[in-house]
């Protein structure tokens, strides 16, 4: 019997800012699942800023999003039918066909978690892709020590606030930027970081991450790009790692922005700039969990949410991440 399910369509392809015009809400009928496959009801989905780019045409690390066809993205569901083997009506999973309330998923694709330890939308944030990047930019390309000053951009945000945390459980000084007083002041006062900057307010950035950083930046995790990447490589310690995961300062620019004024301080300084995919590194995965889940066990890494309900507000949500009205992350309940 099929069963009528409803997703979130790429409309049109945004040019500048995307718009809420360029998605469509679309009902469709599923049939159960042939073999192999699992009917899986969405409770959780993700919304993230790597997928503005998806919104474009063009080959990237991940293939565009199709006109006229359902988003993807990071989901937790229950599954409702079960011809996969391994899989049984009831267990949850995680996969990778959000956007939509229903979706019929192969089983090789889905991956069973135990959520009566932790809630299943953690396995969306510090769980999921956002720990995940945090860990792998910090430890094996930032190679981050005791005693060293980290510098992490966007720090409120979902990789943001978890890099903060790692950054600081391995004994470095930490030193984040936010958009509000209100981020800046759960940085600091629930994360402890040792020092936060408003970027919006700080005035010259540079010289208020140079008052933050008197020691200079020996890592620097980077989100956001553009004067803060200037201001970063300005004030980098020899040897310095730059870990560049994201740069949300221009994905919504229709022209290229200039490059870095200074990036000849990474000549001068010796600077690593490694940018990185977390699927390249999924070898990784087994030990980040296992040291994950003791963090979360022990209570030193703290998942803060702004959950949006309803996927019909799943687009509300994701442009939301650029208007910066995200602390921690962003995630869409789509609980009946």
């Amino acid at each position: 019997m099929s069963i009528v399910a409803r997703e979130i369509h790429l409309k049109s392809r945004p040019s500048g800012s995307p718009s809420e015009a360029n998605f469509e809400l679309v009902e469709r009928r599923l049939d159960g699942p042939a073999k192999g496959k699992l009917l899986v009801r969405n409770l959780w989905m993700s919304v993230d800023p790597y997928m503005r780019g998806r919104m474009n045409a063009g080959a990237s690390y991940i293939a565009p999003f199709e006109v006229g066809a359902p988003l993807e993205g990071s989901a937790v569901g229950l599954v409702e039918q079960s011809a996969a083997e391994g899989f049984q009506a009831g267990d949850l999973v995680t996969h990778f066909a959000g956007w939509r309330d229903r979706a019929r998923i192969d089983g090789a694709g889905a991956a069973k978690i135990d959520a009566r330890a932790v809630p299943p939308q953690t396995y969306l944030g510090a769980l999921g892709v956002p720990g995940f990047a945090a860990y792998i930019g910090l430890i094996p390309i930032g190679r981050i020590e005791p005693g060293n000053t980290v510098f992490v951009s966007a720090g409120s945000g979902a990789v943001g606030s978890l890099a903060c945390q790692i950054a600081r459980l391995t004994g470095c000084r930490v030193v984040a930027s936010a958009g509000s007083d209100a981020k800046v002041a759960w940085l600091r006062d629930e994360l402890r970081v040792d020092a936060a900057i408003n970027y919006r307010t700080a005035g010259n950035f540079h010289e208020a991450l140079a008052r933050a950083c008197p020691n200079g930046i020996d890592v620097y995790f980077d989100n956001v790009g553009g004067v803060q990447l200037d201001a970063a490589l300005a004030l980098a310690n020899d040897s310095a790692r730059f870990p560049l995961c994201g740069m949300i300062d221009q994905y919504n620019e229709a022209s290229l922005p200039a490059g870095p004024r200074n990036i000849f301080q990474a000549v001068v300084r010796r600077i690593t700039l490694q940018g990185f995919i977390v699927t390249d590194h999924m070898d990784r995965m087994p030990a980040f969990t296992a040291e994950m889940t003791r963090w979360i066990e022990a209570g030193r890494i703290t998942g803060r949410e702004t959950i949006v309900s309803g996927l019909e507000n799943a687009p509300r949500a994701f442009l939301g991440l650029f208007r910066g009205e995200n602390i921690g992350k962003m995630v869409v309940d789509l609980r009946d």
